[in-house]
């Protein structure tokens, strides 16, 4: 009777204790992002004062206009070098690279912090000039819709067709991207499973990409992409299976200097 009870009583504690874990993952993840939420407002760069014009500097600026504020958010993390918006998603958001440790932003933000969501990042063995043959980025599929999750309304062929338009700003040019191909795909590492500054292996992994007859699978069949082509693919995960990602590729259409 008395090991029954204390059964029981371990059983309770288990419960709570589990329930507790529940709770604060629960709210963790809606919590998930609010730090680039407000981020997203103080990257902006403010308008200028016509009625009360500063004096002109004689620094050089970039003949196209960039609307984020790339000095403030470098000030905050010298990591940030870039900035990814696709329209009609949630995906809004600077993009990182850590010089030593490439699994640092998959749960540390912006500033540092150690937090499930992380930041949308690039590995080392991508330059940050957007001019490799394939620059991958990635980022967690938070519950609560924050960082890459809204990269799942791709699957849905209605939405893959009507918002195809990435753009990605950099401290000196706009990027200009279309989306060519969103699929469901293993987890292999891409820079470690193909050389893509090797043209015959990037041809053949482009023919993989348009080859492909999936129910899973979208890709505009229409597009030509060649070796000669610049492309990123944005990875996320899948439903929480490990060996799965979900990946949405896009390739250079134009640049604004």
């Amino acid at each position: 009777m008395k090991k029954r009870r204390i059964a029981a009583i371990l059983c309770i504690l288990l419960g709570l204790l589990f329930g507790i874990v529940g709770i604060c993952k629960y709210i963790e993840e809606k919590q998930a992002g609010e730090e680039y939420m407000e981020l997203q407002k103080q990257a902006e760069k403010e308008e200028p004062d016509l009625q009360n014009p500063q004096p002109e500097k004689k620094e050089e600026k970039p003949s196209v206009e960039i609307p984020i504020d790339f000095k403030a958010l470098q000030k905050q993390n010298p990591d940030v070098y870039a900035w990814i918006q696709i329209p009609e998603t949630a995906v809004d958001y600077p993009v990182l690279q850590h010089s030593e440790d490439n699994g640092y932003y998959l749960n540390h933000t912006i500033s540092g912090e150690k937090k499930a969501e992380g930041a949308i990042f690039t590995e080392n063995y991508n330059t940050k000039t957007f001019q490799d043959p394939n620059t991958v980025i990635y980022g967690h599929d938070m519950k609560n819709g924050s960082m890459f999750q809204s990269l799942h309304k791709y699957m849905d062929r209605s939405f893959f067709d009507a918002n195809r338009d990435i753009t990605v700003y950099l401290p000196d040019k706009i990027l200009h991207y279309k989306i060519f191909a969103a699929y469901l795909y293993d987890n292999r590492h891409l820079h470690l499973s193909f050389d893509f500054w090797d043209k015959e292996q990037y041809e053949g992994y482009l023919q993989q990409i348009f080859s492909m007859r999936n129910m899973n699978a979208f890709v505009d069949t229409n597009m030509e992409v060649t070796p000669e082509d610049k492309i990123i693919t944005l990875s996320t995960c899948y439903a929480g299976i490990s060996s799965q990602r979900y990946l949405v590729q896009a390739v250079l259409e134009s640049i604004e200097e």
